[in-house]
């Protein structure tokens, strides 16, 4: 398979390659044998030592086995026939709804406008199809498009006759173009409004499955209810409990991470082959140029370059033409450069080969 000696270089799932650090992953083996052989806490204990870490009341959090079990449950709990949700977005909010029969409401964001949401359209879209539930992804995924904290917050109180309204802030901790972007502590003090969050996805630790919600205590409590009561694994716990004192190492990792963001979108935007979208995610959305599909990309190079894309043609409101590129440090992002223009040279050859018999035909 191509250079069979590489690694593989992964811009498919989003991951923060500063965090955990080598020293928090040496401890986590340190201590892997006693998180293995030992029950976790219950999810009070873990809670509480969240809440600490967040500076949120801890009868406001209510934590999960992943963001995706708590989206399930939301559905079973508080979507009863409705929901709206802006597509391209993460996957399991629309097909979560429809998978129990529910109707969903998606409003088609616009590649014209660069796929940025406009509130007002959105809450009278809602309007117009009688929407019970409201989701709104910021960032969303996966073109990383973020909307000020001021208008997420207006959102919220147009919509506050809802059954529910959710926003989706797994990606939160990478904005920088704002400060303090997240409503976690508005919903908490909201009637009908969740939050929901993801460490696994701020540190790249997709395994260890840890998602949480915001909200009033009631909200909060119903799902803390809902859940089972040891809901959570011991490498999790481990985790969290980690947390406090690595904070400084972790806020550093998203400066390093928005510094490469900026650098990959300039690279990237300099080749012909492709268009970037601004993001504040940990992620890039692309659209590929006119006769480039995105499998085949793909394909190409995980077999020629061990780099390995996210085409992104399974997604509601997306073509094969567009991919998700999750953003890395200068040396991996310096090999999909090349592996592109590897690709792009394949594709002329091939086209320049299936025309020189015709040539020599129409010269005899």
């Amino acid at each position: 398979m191509g250079e069979g000696t590489r690694e593989l270089v992964d811009f498919c799932i989003p991951c923060n390659p500063y965090f955990p650090t080598p020293d928090m992953f040496n401890t986590l083996a340190k201590n892997l044998e006693s998180v293995l052989k030992f029950y976790p806490s219950d999810a009070t204990k873990i809670a509480n030592q969240l809440s600490h870490v967040l500076r949120l009341n801890p009868a406001t959090i209510a934590m999960s086995n992943g963001s995706t079990e708590l989206i399930t449950w939301m559905d079973h709990l508080w979507i009863h026939d409705s929901v709206a949700i802006p597509i391209p977005t993460f996957g399991r909010w629309t097909d979560q709804p429809m998978e129990n029969s529910k109707r969903v409401d998606m409003f088609l964001l616009q590649e014209s406008d660069n796929f940025e949401l406009d509130i007002d359209a959105y809450i009278k879209f809602i309007r117009t199809r009688g929407s019970r539930v409201a989701v709104l992804c910021n960032p969303n995924n996966p073109d990383g498009g973020y909307l000020p904290r001021r208008e997420i917050v207006r959102f919220m109180d147009e919509l506050a006759d809802l059954d529910l309204v959710v926003i989706d802030e797994s990606f939160i901790d990478f904005v920088e173009v704002e400060r303090n972007p997240s409503v976690a502590a508005e919903a908490s003090i909201r009637p009908n409004v969740v939050v929901l969050k993801s460490l696994g996805k701020n540190f790249g630790l997709h395994g260890i499955r840890f998602g949480y919600l915001v909200a009033n205590p009631g909200l909060a409590g119903k799902m803390r209810r809902t859940l089972p009561k040891w809901n959570l694994n011991s490498l999790a716990e481990s985790v969290v409990f980690m947390l406090k004192e690595h904070a400084e190492e972790y806020h550093e990792s998203l400066q390093l991470l928005s510094r490469d963001r900026y650098r990959m979108g300039m690279e990237l935007s300099r080749l012909p082959e492709m268009t970037v979208f601004s993001s504040q995610a940990n992620f890039l959305l692309a659209k590929l140029a006119p006769g480039i599909d995105g499998g085949e990309l793909r394909d190409f190079l995980v077999q020629r370059h061990q780099v390995l894309i996210r085409e992104c043609g399974n997604k509601l409101g997306m073509s094969s033409q567009f991919v998700r590129l999750v953003v890395r440090p200068e040396q991996d992002v310096a090999r999909l450069v090349e592996g592109i223009r590897d690709f792009s040279k394949s594709r002329w050859s091939d086209h320049t080969d299936h025309q020189v018999p015709s040539l020599i035909m129409h010269s005899a």
